[in-house]
């Protein structure tokens, strides 16, 4: 238990009735969440962590043939829910945590209640006809090797592309130095993890309800892309956000708060 609770560097805040894992995106770490936490902490026990390569996670507990798919990652989220003994578990996953937590619900569904996914996409890459992730495979492939040669260069130019040009540039900037914080050989696994994986075939396998968040507006994920996750999964409820960029729990805490809490008391 302990060796986990080092490797992900788990946080447990509040001490409501109701369990909320909180699973950051691609190249975030817990600390993200610190625009809603404080508000659901009054309501909810929450549980906090970092991947494996992020924020303060164990950087020694990284395997390239562990982490280069997001079953890896997944397989850290049921192993905290099992050193926690944890049951009924709201798993609220940012982007790539959407699958990641799809992942870990398959392989042990007596431990989640639902999904609470916040501008999810299970797949970045377009597969026409049927389906537009957002991003060509070359658009992708170029993106990877910029972030090999000139990893800031890379973090200060997908910043604003997340965060939405309108939003203030404080989160553009702590976007950023998040970016930048974490180990470039590792950040460009879970990289290629993320944006070049397909991970759709889940969506119609959900055994739980789900709550779909997605910004009207922004530039990984589009509205479309969550309209296909609410036709393809079962027990989904899709609500199009009136915001701007793929970081909503940062940039419109209040409404994201709103939809969370309705959906809990729901």
């Amino acid at each position: 238990k302990e060796q986990v609770m080092l490797r992900n560097n788990v946080t447990i805040i509040g001490t409501g009735e109701k369990t909320l894992m909180l699973a950051h995106g691609f190249g975030c770490d817990q600390n993200m969440w610190k625009y809603i936490a404080p508000q659901l902490k009054e309501r909810y026990t929450l549980v906090l962590f970092d991947y494996v390569g992020s924020g303060h996670s164990q950087a020694s507990a990284f395997s390239e043939s562990r982490y280069s798919t997001l079953e890896g990652y997944a397989l850290d989220v049921n192993e905290i829910c099992e050193a926690l003994d944890l049951n009924d578990v709201h798993f609220v996953g940012h982007s790539v945590s959407t699958s990641i937590g799809l992942l870990a619900a398959n392989a042990s569904p007596e431990r989640f209640a639902s999904h609470v996914m916040i501008c999810p996409s299970p797949c970045f890459l377009n597969m026409p006809p049927d389906y537009y992730g957002g991003f060509e495979k070359h658009d992708l492939e170029e993106l990877i090797d910029l972030m090999g040669r000139n990893y800031i260069g890379w973090a200060n130019y997908l910043a604003p592309l997340v965060v939405g040009s309108e939003n203030a540039s404080v989160f553009i900037d702590e976007l950023s130095s998040s970016f930048c914080s974490t180990d470039p050989v590792l950040a460009q696994t879970f990289a290629k993890a993320t944006f070049f994986s397909d991970y759709r075939h889940l969506l119609p396998q959900a055994q739980h309800a789900a709550l779909v968040l997605q910004s009207q507006d922004d530039a990984l994920a589009n509205p479309e892309v969550g309209r296909y996750i609410h036709a393809q999964m079962p027990q989904s409820t899709l609500r199009i956000m009136e915001s701007e960029g793929h970081c909503i729990h940062m940039t419109h805490p209040a409404l994201v708060l709103r939809e969370i809490q309705a959906w809990l008391d729901d």
